[in-house]
């Protein structure tokens, strides 16, 4: 499984990805309900009416009248000093922040399902390192029994042998452990069931080119781009068009109707002939007095407006210090990928040459299980500084708001 299959996986089973569509779809929905408002309401109703109309105490018949009532009714608001913009506008705000918050949502996730496979990555790397060390020290014992058995070495050589192989099989056996730990985690963060096996693919290519970019430049980004500033920002704006839509609350409105009746109005008697009432009007609605109600609704949205300004202080405060800490990070990893790089290839070059030397005899058992030793270190370094970069990368990445899905295709 390559890192693309694995984000792909993820992504299609996680709940929070599939909550955060769920709110966009909400939004959308209540975007177009705030649309609606600028187009006519028609009403019909159709109704069948018995009328039995009797006169006590005289001699008159009693009459009695069924047929169909029929009317229907047309509403349109034409004014109204920008309430139904505000809301509008307001609504699709609320629409960008709730996109802006399902790609927050995308960016996390993405993250910790990068962060569960680079684990992985890193615990198999270290099995397979811990694997070559014991077979190296296998190699070494078995020339130290060679050498002992033609009287060229001692027996406290081949135990020393014998001691190191022991110890590498140990640690061969608590990384195979980590491995098995680190691939479970995985499995555990891709939503697949917990019985599920597969191997990842080869190891990644440590590329180094997005740290061309100063601090000031990564922090530009986040503040322009990162989701979780955008969705705060969008926030804020909605709260702004909400206290427009509550303040014309306050103010006049035109409406025109439009009513046409059939045989009566509805829920009233039935005329004694077929009758059509046309009825047109246009009201102008003034609000006199609501016992200030509209003025306490005015303050708390902006009380609202306040509190969303604040939260995005505090989300731009917040991201662009991760972003600061991140690029850090990613520096000194860069920094120290490069170290490791070199001690490793000194510690080969070492063992190689005090092997040839132990093979002629020109070195003793310490030497040899010494280099072997600064050999397993120098691995170790290289494994954990690839993983520190990756880890620095990709969080930075993150931090900034620019971790995507082709991001994630260029690690593999």
């Amino acid at each position: 499984m390559t890192l693309s299959e694995a984000v792909d996986v993820g992504l299609c089973a996680h709940p929070q990805v599939q909550g955060a569509w769920a709110a966009i779809k909400v939004q959308a929905a209540a975007l177009g309900e705030a649309r609606a408002v600028y187009l006519p309401t028609v009403n019909a109703s159709v109704s069948r009416v018995s009328d039995r109309t009797s006169f006590p105490g005289s001699n008159l018949e009693a009459t009695s009248l069924r047929d169909n009532a029929k009317s229907i009714g047309m509403s349109w608001r034409l004014f109204d000093f920008g309430g139904r913009a505000a809301s509008n506008k307001s609504a699709s705000d609320l629409l960008n922040a709730a996109l802006a918050s399902h790609d927050a949502t995308l960016q996390k996730t993405l993250e910790t399902l990068v962060g569960a496979y680079f684990d992985a990555h890193t615990a198999l790397a270290v099995w397979q390192a811990k694997l070559k060390g014991e077979e190296l020290a296998r190699t070494t014992l078995e020339t130290a029994q060679r050498k002992q058995h033609r009287g060229a070495g001692t027996q406290s050589d081949t135990l020393q042998a014998t001691t190191a192989l022991a110890k590498a099989a140990l640690d061969r056996s608590r990384a195979l452990g980590e491995y098995r730990k680190a691939m479970a985690m995985l499995v555990y963060a891709l939503g697949l069931p917990a019985e599920t096996q597969f191997e990842l693919a080869p190891d990644l290519a440590d590329d180094h080119h997005d740290m061309s970019r100063d601090l000031d430049a990564w922090l530009v980004q986040a503040r322009h781009q990162h989701p979780a500033i955008v969705a705060s920002r969008a926030q804020v704006a909605a709260a702004q068009e909400k206290e427009k839509t509550i303040r014309s609350e306050g103010l006049p409105s035109l409406d025109v109707t439009g009513n046409m009746y059939r045989n009566g109005r509805p829920n009233q008697g039935i005329p004694a002939v077929n009758t059509i009432e046309k009825v047109v009007a246009l009201t102008v609605n003034i609000p006199i007095f609501d016992g200030f109600a509209n003025r306490y609704k005015v303050r708390g949205a902006q009380a609202q407006i306040e509190q969303q300004q604040a939260k995005l202080l505090e989300t731009t405060h917040q991201v662009l210090a991760g972003v600061v800490e991140a690029h850090a990070d990613a520096q000194s990893a860069l920094d120290n990928l490069e170290s490791s790089r070199l001690l490793l290839q000194a510690a080969e070059n070492a063992l190689a040459s005090v092997q040839r030397k132990f093979d002629r005899g020109a070195s003793d058992i310490l030497e040899i299980l010494s280099t072997q030793a600064a050999l397993a270190d120098a691995q170790q370094q290289r494994i954990r500084c690839l993983a520190e970069w990756r880890s620095a990368r990709l969080r930075l990445l993150a931090a900034s708001g620019e971790l995507g899905r082709q991001d994630i295709a260029k690690q593999d």
